[in-house]
């Protein structure tokens, strides 16, 4: 299944991306970025056989393992893509969020986009890490 992070805004070159970069390179599934204009134009449709997750402050605070069980719960559903959209300054609009599979946020706290892309992309590795049995720190 492919890991699709969209995400409004360019993140340029700077330590944001590099961590996104770094690890990006980690997760072990197909991969794939793609940035919009910080504003303006719809989002792109949602594709076929796939699900739409929008990082938003009204999501689901997921842990770690639970994360990981809904990739594979998608995986092996037959979901082709997982396709994760990090908003704007704006954020999204209520027909946005209707139309999503899934709303997650990290935490209460408002992140700029740039760290929500890093975070994203940290959780998408240690996901993935625990779908391929490797050890979890906090597994008891």
């Amino acid at each position: 299944m492919l890991l699709h992070i969209v995400a409004r805004g360019r993140i340029g070159r700077g330590p944001e991306a590099e961590l996104v970069e770094r690890y990006m390179k980690r997760v072990s599934w197909p991969t794939r970025i793609t940035e919009l204009p910080e504003s303006g134009g719809r989002l792109p449709a949602p594709v076929a056989g796939g699900v739409t997750i929008l990082l938003d402050e009204k999501g689901e605070q997921l842990p770690s393992l639970a994360f990981a069980r809904k990739l594979e719960q998608w995986r092996d559903g037959g979901k082709r893509e997982a396709r994760f959209l990090i908003g704007g300054a704006d954020g999204f609009e209520d027909a946005d969020r209707a139309s999503a599979h899934l709303l997650i946020a990290f935490g209460k706290a408002t992140w700029p986009h740039l760290l929500a892309r890093a975070m994203l992309a940290e959780q998408l590795w240690r996901a993935t890490s625990i779908l391929a049995n490797h050890p979890y720190h906090r597994e008891g």
